[in-house]
């Protein structure tokens, strides 16, 4: 059986990351429309992307450098001598700097301050626009504003160090899965007479954990292995840490009106897909308050324009594992919701890159979830489904990798 669900999301993995190539490989500059120039008292780089990508930029000191990272660009066919159109900047260079990461380093005649570094974005092509303009100050305000800036999604390398190769990830390596059962702790989730969400949920992570290493594909860590409160920050927290490939979050929640039953994913998205997602997303974010987290300058961590553009290349990949999801429990031949995709903005979700996936196995509102939730066959099978799928979506997704290269 899986042989066919393998076959059928290889296929839909092509043409996932086929339509989102434009997002998901690598962005080219339009030399003829990139240039490096600069009056008396300024510096100013206009770069023309292919596509919109994350980027940072700053200064470094003794010497005086702009350094521009980006995650990542195709430098071929750019000799970065000829964009230059300055004498205030002597040398310039580019490369690879780490996995998936480049960077573009001018060297600096004279202490010149970062002023302005936007990108835009042309809505129709996904084309962008990178405009930077540096201003001549004094060597004391420059030294006082030049460094690395801290991040949380970019790996800190010392300046001058240009890597060319990539490490590639073994056929062997297991993937690390992250296993977050909602809830717990003075959270419990939906109740229905004695059945407690946050209980059910965690009994049936700890059986997918064991179902997935078993496979001997996975390595899989919960985002916690008791009834403890754990914040939505801190499980999107654990996922970065230990650098998980997957972050599976699992809920059986309870919706009051419309009936609603059957298994249903969840992506991220700026706006939920119907009124029952919404309320959804409301209510695990309102759970975390009445816990007493202060989620005070929260949504500042996730709407920075850098993680919204690392998405780019994530959601893609995140879309394709919940249609690996909806084929894997189709194949088991267990229910899935008349609406089994949806969207919305789980705070779980957020996280910018690592693809991102919130799992409500079913309802116990209804009868019928509920009586399959506590079936230890059914359970089974849900686990086995889901490790399917999961193995199903590592093809395709190297697949899709393979096609954005070429």
């Amino acid at each position: 059986m899986i042989k066919a669900v393998l076959a059928l999301i290889v296929a839909l993995g092509v043409a996932t990351f086929a339509m989102a190539q434009g997002f998901s490989g690598l962005a080219r500059v339009d030399v003829e429309n990139s240039t490096i120039a600069g009056s008396r008292h300024s510096v100013e780089i206009d770069l023309a992307l292919s596509q919109g990508i994350p980027y940072r930029v700053f200064t470094l000191s003794d010497p005086a450098r702009l350094v521009i990272d980006f995650r990542k660009v195709d430098w071929s066919g750019v000799h970065p001598l000829n964009l230059l159109n300055t004498k205030n900047v002597s040398d310039v260079r580019v490369g690879g700097y780490l996995p998936g990461s480049s960077r573009l380093v001018a060297d600096l005649n004279g202490p010149f301050i970062l002023e302005v570094a936007d990108m835009r974005l042309n809505e129709e092509t996904g084309a962008a626009h990178l405009q930077i303009r540096l201003e001549r100050g004094s060597q004391e305000d420059f030294t006082v504003t030049s460094g690395v800036p801290t991040s949380t999604i970019w790996d800190f390398h010392p300046e001058g160090e240009i890597a060319t190769d990539e490490p590639i990830r073994s056929e062997h390596t297991p993937m690390v899965i992250v296993l977050d059962p909602g809830h717990g702790g003075i959270d419990p989730g939906a109740e229905v007479g004695d059945i407690v969400e946050k209980d059910l949920i965690l009994s049936f992570a700890r059986q997918l954990k064991e179902t997935l290493l078993r496979s001997g594909e996975f390595e899989v860590v919960l985002t916690r292995n008791d009834d403890s409160f754990v914040s939505l920050e801190r499980r999107v927290a654990i996922a970065h840490r230990i650098g998980a490939d997957v972050f599976l979050s699992l809920h059986a929640d309870s919706l009051g009106e419309g009936g609603a039953r059957g298994a249903t994913i969840y992506t991220l998205s700026e706006s939920a897909s119907d009124a029952a997602s919404a309320a959804l997303a409301e209510r695990h974010d309102r759970e975390d308050m009445l816990a007493g987290v202060d989620l005070t300058g929260t949504d500042d961590v996730v709407a920075d324009i850098l993680m919204d553009l690392a998405r780019m290349e994530t959601q893609p990949r995140a879309d394709l594992l919940a249609r690996a999801l909806v084929l894997g429990i189709r194949e088991m031949k267990l229910p899935l919701n008349s609406r089994p995709l949806r969207g919305a903005s789980f705070s779980v979700l957020k996280s910018p890159d690592i693809p991102s996936i919130l799992l409500e196995l079913g309802f116990l509102s209804n009868d019928r979830d509920l009586g399959n939730l506590n079936d230890p066959e059914w359970r089974n099978r849900m686990a086995v489904a889901i490790s399917d799928a999961l193995k199903a979506w590592i093809i395709a997704d190297a697949t899709a990798k393979e096609l954005v290269r070429q």
